[in-house]
């Protein structure tokens, strides 16, 4: 039989790192055979990690964007909905945690967890470019009791509403109420996550916005006038839909096809059904990266240029008084005659919004 003092050394000898490319296959399927809730497509900010010992996988770990709103955790942090928005990805949710058959052994899930909280805010500042101030988990309590991460010195808050996602929205009734437990990653995370001036929580770029309901249904309008430059056979999605929700991505900090189409995909019926999705088999459909992609390499920029302008100007939150003009020589960039292409643009002083462009 094996003695403590050998164990232990096991547990000092496991070491966690974010999982290899040629991997996730092997991560998705063991997730999909042995995790309760199966695997977990990958939308938005997600990190995959396993934790080893020697050759051998000893547990999985995903890691992935905060929920959209928790009454308890937003309680703790003190912060309201609108003021959360642009600072929910300081957070980061253990959305699936599986110990492996072989290692349901003593102390196994807490060492993972406590060597996952030394490494992860240092992997996600590299990977996405912000920092990390607190990571959130939900747990089931008809299932389990969260002894790992009561060991591993998370801090319960209570119960979630029960509410849970649907594809119309949110159940009309509690269903399944789920633990709240939080782990802070830094001193005084509540004074960082509410603290009033933006440039104090170290992110790049300004706050995201979040699109409400009349923006959404005015996004798609705005490209309405645009002629389609697609062929019409396979045409699934309308051309004023899909430029639509690219700009809305846009509007809410994507950049990227990949990332524009991973934020559609995690739009709800509700909101999908507001910027005028294709409705199969009773629910609304989002566009592909493909198609993203496509639609944004074959319409002229210009054109686009001018109609999300005439959306600036009837939703733009904040009024300009004066404009920049600023000039530039683009690098390597030259016409069919040879001369290298300038570009001159007018922006806003307040809002930084480009409100006209010229070659």
């Amino acid at each position: 039989m094996e003695s403590t003092k050998s164990f232990n050394q096991i547990l000092a000898d496991i070491r966690v790192r974010p999982i290899e490319r040629g991997e996730e296959a092997r991560y998705q399927a063991l997730m999909t055979e042995h995790h309760y809730l199966g695997a977990l497509p990958k939308i938005g900010e997600t990190l995959l990690y396993v934790a080893m010992w020697q050759d051998q996988w000893v547990a999985q770990i995903s890691m992935s964007g905060a929920a959209l709103k928790c009454g308890v955790r937003d309680r703790w942090i003190g912060w309201d909905f609108r003021s959360q928005y642009g600072r929910l990805r300081l957070i980061a949710n253990n959305s699936r945690f599986l110990i492996l058959p072989d290692w349901h052994r003593p102390n196994v899930g807490s060492r993972v967890l406590s060597l996952l909280e030394r490494r992860i805010a240092g992997d996600w500042q590299a990977r996405f470019r912000h920092p990390l101030f607190l990571l959130e988990t939900f747990v089931d309590p008809e299932r389990f009791y969260g002894g790992v991460y009561r060991a591993a010195n998370w801090i319960e808050l209570g119960l979630t509403q029960g509410y849970r996602r649907t594809p119309s929205g949110y159940s009309a009734t509690a269903v399944s109420p789920k633990w709240v437990f939080i782990r802070p990653l830094v001193r005084d995370p509540q004074a960082r996550l509410t603290h009033p001036d933006y440039t104090h929580l170290q992110l790049t770029g300004d706050p995201n916005r979040m699109l409400n309901a009349e923006e959404m249904r005015a996004l798609p309008l705005c490209f309405s006038d645009i002629k389609d430059p697609r062929r019409p056979q396979g045409r699934r999605h309308r051309l004023s839909v899909v430029l639509g929700i690219a700009a809305g991505a846009t509007l809410c900090g994507m950049s990227g096809y990949k990332s524009m189409a991973d934020w559609a995909q995690g739009l709800g019926q509700a909101a999908r059904e507001r910027f005028g999705c294709r409705r199969e088999n009773k629910r609304y459909v989002v566009p592909s990266e493909f198609v993203i992609r496509d639609c944004l390499v074959r319409v002229e920029p210009g054109t686009l240029d001018r109609a999300l302008s005439l959306w600036n100007q009837s939703w733009g939150q904040t009024a300009d008084s004066a404009l920049a003009m600023d000039g530039k020589t683009m690098k390597n960039a030259v016409d069919a005659n040879g001369a290298q292409t300038h570009i001159l643009s007018a922006v806003g002083h307040t809002s930084r919004t480009c409100y006209a462009q010229k070659k």
